[in-house]
């Protein structure tokens, strides 16, 4: 899988480069949104999101939204090649949220930099990530495909509907950040997940679905999608957590970050049901201290270990991503893209970066 993704990476990258090229000017201003009413100012735009879209984008990121869409249109018996440019939609939109997501969780690093409202500042981040949002839209009204308007319609409002789920997750874990007592069910905290990472998935699979005219499978692939973000989403947390947990392992910027922020994943709902009381109230004063030593994360880690909650936590993603597989069955999708499908979700909770 992971040569699949090497594979398509540097198309995909190509492929936004044209919404967004890396530098702008008046021709593409006036192509890409229509002529001035007066005069635009290409390097205030270059500033404000050229530059700081093209930061994050090349820092990396395994695209594996945009790949999974082609993959799925493959599957769908289609060519990958002629729908590149509606890839770009999920992969642009993901970036976008993560942008904002820094900047409501106030996080200091993104991909072994400074998070982009740290070096371009809160306000160009905000107005670029939103831009993120609106930007993939585009491909729709272009139409590269020649898609029917019933079809160009069902795009619109399934990309409408989704984003605004997202914004449901976004809620929940905001509140739930800021709330310092773990009250949090399994229940909840997966169904905000489902919102906030699993509709990202859900756009893939809807839109792969939508575009090459297989609707009756839109469904059972959008689960699929849902299952499979939800299961990426918890492995994503217990590799954080792993990594930290490794002897001689390099600690600070890129391990353990989810307990400096006092974020509330699986691992620590399950410890605040299952650790002695001691320890929950242990763990609740580390998670939501001001600042933690490395020590300090270490203790808390330790404390999500020995309740068995890392353990748990991926083998619910394990579960989530067995399931994911069977929502392929019946679609009479292609042999071989069919597998590669089957091998994503296996990828995404057996990976270790």
């Amino acid at each position: 899988m992971r040569s699949v993704l090497e594979e398509w990476r540097p198309v995909v990258d190509e492929t936004i480069e044209s919404l967004l090229p890396r530098t702008v000017d008046d021709d593409y201003l006036a192509e890409f949104f229509g002529e001035p009413t007066y005069a635009y100012d290409p390097p205030a735009i270059q500033r404000a999101l050229a530059d700081p879209i093209w930061d994050l984008l090349d820092r990396g990121g395994k695209r594996w939204r945009a790949v999974l869409f082609l993959l799925l249109v493959d599957a769908f018996g289609e060519d990958p090649e002629e729908y590149l440019e509606y890839a770009a939609i999920p992969e642009v939109l993901h970036n976008g949220t993560i942008i904002v997501d820094d900047v409501e969780d106030g996080a200091t690093h993104r991909r072994g930099s400074p998070a982009l409202h740290q070096a371009h500042g809160t306000d160009v981040a905000l107005n670029a990530g939103n831009a993120m949002y609106f930007l993939p839209l585009k491909v729709i009204t272009r139409d590269p495909a020649d898609l029917p308007a019933e079809t160009r319609l069902a795009a619109y409002e399934m990309l409408t509907h989704e984003l605004n789920r997202t914004h449901l997750g976004q809620g929940m874990d905001i509140c739930w950040h800021n709330d310092k007592a773990v009250h949090v069910s399994e229940a909840e905290y997966l169904e905000m997940c489902a919102c906030k990472t699993g509709c990202l998935g859900r756009i893939v699979a809807r839109l792969a679905a939508i575009v090459t005219d297989n609707c009756d499978a839109e469904a059972a692939v959008a689960s699929y999608a849902e299952e499979m973000a939800v299961a990426f989403q918890i492995a994503d947390d217990v590799l954080d957590v792993e990594h930290a947990m490794e002897e001689g392992g390099e600690f600070g910027k890129g391990t353990g970050n989810d307990v400096r922020e006092g974020k509330k994943t699986l691992m620590v709902i399950h410890a605040a049901e299952h650790a002695p009381p001691a320890e929950v109230a242990r763990l609740e004063e580390l998670l939501w201290a001001e600042d933690n030593t490395d020590e300090e994360v270490r203790e808390a880690i330790a404390i999500l270990e020995e309740a068995g909650s890392v353990q748990y936590a991926r083998g619910v993603a394990e579960d989530l991503a067995t399931s994911a597989k069977t929502h392929l069955e019946g679609l009479g999708l292609d042999p071989g893209p069919r597998a590669e499908l089957e091998g994503f979700a296996d990828f995404v909770v057996q990976r270790e970066t």
